[in-house]
């Protein structure tokens, strides 16, 4: 396939290349019909023909990266043909080689969305994302779009995983281990792929901690034979026993992972041979749907006749399912020579799930209400709390989103499922959003309880409430889930709000008495300036009289009059200085009645002009000429107070180069908004996203991005398509 670029490849990496391409094709042959496949073939050479990346920036071999994860993604989640196709096809549309549009052309919106998808992960994704908050935030964003794309960035990140070991650049491979750990194998633990998981966390740890995986796995390979013999041991009366009751079973016995094993040694803090439960037997049950439940019992009460049963460590699984869909019952039992095993009981079609997770069973293309959209709106809510870093966000999920589970009832018996360590609070909120806003506690059990109890397995809990009880601030340091933190925050904001509005009334009428014009922009300057995040916080400040509002006006007439005042010098004393004649088509402005060429000219900050707008010049004591906009929010003042330093200034008619342009974007604040109006910059021709900063609350939206444009009618098109994107309400230039 594709010579020219396939030679690139080295010795073993083109051995495995032409290995790969066979095990792709016998992957792929059944999926497709004739056409599809040679065109699927066709489109895979040229793009191995025309591609100039071979290997990544951290020589990774891309072609090898992509085979792998298409194979294992068959094979470990789901043999589904559109995915397939995506993966095989990113590498080019990422180099280029493709466009989106050619893609939805032969292969259909669905493809082409999935490829979108995975290119707003991209962007974020640098393996290093724990350290950025913004770059960690928009990962979330989006991968939390669509749950094809995070199952497919999953398996990508397993076989990178599997690809970097001893790779020279040892801080990096630190960083993706991290990434791994703390994101990717969380995400596979929720959605119930439970070998990917298990996988990378043990290759994380291989990598952040070589010495400890290597003595693990060498004292589990010295006792591999004896503790195979146990096993045989164990299972060989509890098999005849269950064929003795009729059942048809599959049963095994397999070794935790060293991941697992480490985090045991830690949490009971004892050696290799203290760990009671290193393997676990699984008894896999052949029977119909409606009998699952009884032949698991069945199963159950004879391993408990044959051996002592250990109730504390009792989990039922089939009875209430794991929000995942992981259904399994699981006894740990004494065996023989006083040795605890762990016994799992669960159906063919169980174990499938308890395999592949939600991919068992999930609903690719539409479909609402199954336990995957329950989950991806529990990580939105997550997100909307992701202020406090990336390393809070990350705790969050994993205690939130990933934890173990407690389920208790209300008085009328309705049961509900939160996370280990949830208080009443959380439950007040869980319950319903003004039940938690007026929560003054609860009875639980029939004993009054404060908002900070820790809800137990089992407890019936009654909210009680009161009409004047309202969030409060120390509310946020009791609950632990996300839905209840973000609807208290949510309160808290919109009493704040109520506020500002106060305090922004008050400040107007304060400054149209002193008879001084507000200008936004300059205010908003002044915030920032101040300490603030936002203006509303500004505000609410001003209306409980924590900021004054005449020292503010005081200091904004000396901050907009410093940066327009020179010290004062008749128009007799500016000289123009000529530098050597020069084209006069070359400058981008002609300034002056004359045509005065090659004057030393900058463009003004507070109003950011760019080619096309109406504009003057300012003469500075320097000789130099300020540019501002004809409709700058200083311009009034310096035309009434120095005409005698005013030069006309005209474009010349020759533009390229790149200036900023500030604009402020305000909308919904909708999942992925921020990756679509980027999406649409970056694909705007000599255009540059030089800087954004966003604000957000009580779910509205604003940024404020500083944009390169090379003149005015491209911006004018560029805010025309920013207003197409879906939430965005208004877009205004600064």
């Amino acid at each position: 396939m594709g010579n020219m670029q396939v030679d690139k490849l080295r010795g073993e990496e083109l051995r495995e290349f032409g290995k790969l391409v066979r095990d792709y094709h016998v992957l792929m042959r059944p999926l497709l019909n004739d056409e599809e496949y040679n065109k699927l073939r066709s489109t895979l050479l040229k793009g191995l023909r025309e591609t100039h990346t071979v290997h990544s920036k951290r020589d990774i071999p891309l072609a090898i990266l992509t085979l792998r994860t298409a194979c294992a993604f068959a094979e470990m989640v789901d043999p589904d043909c559109n995915i397939l196709i995506a993966i095989s096809l990113y590498p080019l549309y990422r180099q280029r080689v493709l466009t989106l549009e050619e893609i939805a052309g032969d292969w259909g919106d669905d493809i082409a969305g999935l490829l979108d998808g995975l290119s707003n992960v991209t962007k974020f994704s640098n393996r290093n994302s724990a350290h950025n908050q913004d770059n960690f935030r928009g990962l979330m964003l989006a991968l939390a779009h669509d749950i094809r794309v995070i199952i497919i960035m999953i398996v990508e990140n397993l076989i990178l995983m599997r690809m970097i070991n001893h790779h020279p650049d040892e801080e990096w491979v630190r960083n993706v281990a991290f990434e791994a750990n703390c994101l990717y194998a969380q995400l596979a633990h929720r959605l119930g792929l439970y070998k990917i998981k298990g996988e990378l966390e043990d290759l994380s740890l291989k990598y952040t901690n070589r010495e400890i995986y290597t003595q693990i796995a060498k004292k589990l390979n010295e006792t591999k034979r004896s503790r195979d013999e146990y096993i045989k041991q164990f299972i060989a009366p509890v098999k005849q026993r269950l064929e003795g009751a009729g059942l048809k079973f599959s049963i095994k016995g397999r070794t935790k992972s060293i991941s697992s094993i480490w985090n045991k040694m830690k949490k009971q803090k004892v050696d290799l041979p203290g760990i009671y439960d290193l393997f676990a037997i699984r008894v896999i049950i052949d029977t119909p749907r409606e009998k699952e439940k009884q032949d698991c019992w069945l199963a159950y009460s004879i391993l408990a006749d044959m051996y002592t049963a250990n109730p504390a460590r009792m989990k039922d699984w089939i009875s209430l399912p794991k929000s995942n869909g992981y259904e399994s019952l699981h006894a740990t039992v004494m065996g023989p020579g006083q040795k605890w095993v762990e016994v799992q009981f669960r159906t063919e079609r169980m174990d499938l799930i308890a395999e592949k997770g939600l991919a068992a069973h999930w609903r690719y293309k539409g479909g609402k209400g199954d336990s995957t959209d329950k989950w991806m709106n529990n990580i939105r809510d997550i997100l909307e709390t992701a202020d406090a870093g990336p390393m809070q966000l990350m705790k969050n999920i994993k205690a939130d989103a990933f934890g173990q589970e407690v389920f208790a009832f209300t008085p009328k018996g309705d049961l509900f499922r939160m996370s280990a360590g949830a208080t009443v609070l959380d439950f007040a909120f869980h319950i319903h959003t003004n039940v938690g806003a007026h929560c003054t506690g609860a009875v639980v059990n029939g004993a009054h309880k404060k908002l900070n109890y820790k809800v137990q397995n089992g407890d019936t809990i009654e909210i009680l409430t009161a009409s004047n009880q309202t969030p409060r601030q120390e509310w946020l340091n009791i609950v632990t889930t996300s839905k209840a933190r973000n609807k208290i925050k949510q309160s808290l904001n919109e009493e704040k709000q109520r506020l500002a509005d106060i305090g922004k009334e008050s400040f107007n009428r304060r400054a149209k008495n002193r008879k001084i014009e507000i200008e936004e922009a300059d205010l908003m300057r002044l915030i920032k300036k101040s300490g603030y995040k936002s203006p509303i916080d500004f505000y609410a400040d001003m209306a409980t009289n924590k900021t004054d509002a005449g020292k503010i006006l005081n200091t904004y007439l000396e901050m907009t009059t410093r940066e327009t005042e020179t010290e004062h010098v008749s128009a007799e004393e500016f000289q123009l200085i000529q530098p050597v004649e020069e084209d006069i088509k070359s400058d981008v402005l002609v300034i002056g009645e004359k045509n005065i060429n090659g004057l030393s000219y900058k463009f003004a900050k507070c109003c950011n002009p760019i080619y096309g707008d109406d504009v003057f010049g300012f003469i500075s004591s320097d000789g130099s000429v300020k540019i501002h906009k004809t409709n700058c929010p200083n311009a009034r003042h310096i035309q009434e107070r120095y005409p005698y330093r005013l030069i006309r200034a005209n474009w010349s008619g020759k533009s390229g180069q790149m200036l900023p342009a500030s604009l402020r974007v305000i909308g919904n604040d909708d999942i992925g908004i921020v990756a679509n109006i980027t999406s649409i910059i970056s694909k705007e021709p000599n255009t540059m996203l030089r800087n954004i900063s966003i604000d957000s609350h009580d779910g509205i939206f604003q940024g404020y991005l500083v944009i390169g444009v090379t003149d005015n009618r491209q911006l004018t098109s560029l805010i025309k398509k920013i207003k197409t994107v879906k939430g965005v309400k208004d877009v205004v230039r600064m």
